[in-house]
């Protein structure tokens, strides 16, 4: 589902990208996209992120050429462009990892098997930890692949955005309006306020986000 979305997004973006408006400039000669391109530069970016992290190649690449483009000219947006196609390029053939064994296999095999573990040895507060980071980064790559905003963003804020676009709905949003307060109680320490109970509930949640959404 994930992969779909992500291949779909690809597709969209890059026939916005032959519809970016060209403007002259006050230099003869000179052409630009000027303020046209922004919104179109930070989707192609999320995408890139969601799709390759932060410390690929091709998202760094797209950083480093998106950094050149402050004036808007048109040879330095061409360049972002030719970066996007090579990323698209490079997840359409297959070149870069599978996104779904990815994400399921790293957040569910590593996070969410460690924090059963630790819950079933009495380990309630590093159970507390694990889990909750494990659904906050499904919850962020989630809202990525959906074109939302996730820099600077809390999980209340998050969850938000995936309501408010109708991402999450049913018995599966009830349960996750209660995760964001358990989440802030796990990082700031507040171990008195957090039950073996509700733990569990985040496992299991995350066990079924993960099957619902990346799988």
């Amino acid at each position: 589902m994930l992969k779909e979305k992500f291949a779909q997004r690809f597709v969209d973006l890059h026939k916005d990208a032959q519809m970016l408006t060209l403007h002259r400039s006050g230099t003869p000669g000179s052409q630009g996209y000027y303020k046209d391109f922004r919104g179109w530069a930070t989707s192609a970016q999320s995408l890139i992120r969601a799709v390759f992290t932060e410390t690929s190649p091709h998202y760094t690449g797209y950083v480093e050429a998106l950094r050149l483009c402050t004036n808007g000219l048109k040879s330095n947006v061409d360049n972002l462009k030719d970066i996007f196609g090579s990323a698209k390029d490079a997840f359409e053939n297959g070149y870069v990892f599978d996104v779904e064994a990815q994400v399921s296999g790293e957040l569910f095999g590593d996070f969410v098997t460690m924090a059963k573990r630790s819950l079933d040895e009495g380990h309630k507060d590093v159970a507390a930890v694990l889990a909750c980071a494990a659904l906050e980064d499904a919850l962020k790559r989630y809202a990525l692949a959906n074109s939302l905003t996730v820099d600077g963003k809390t999980m209340q804020d998050i969850v938000g955005g995936l309501k408010a676009k109708g991402l999450v709905t049913g018995a599966q949003k009830g349960l996750l309006e209660a995760m964001p307060k358990i989440r802030d109680y796990a990082m700031h320490a507040r171990w008195d306020k957090i039950t073996a109970p509700d733990v569990s509930s985040v496992i299991g949640y995350v066990e079924q986000f993960l099957l619902t959404h990346f799988s």
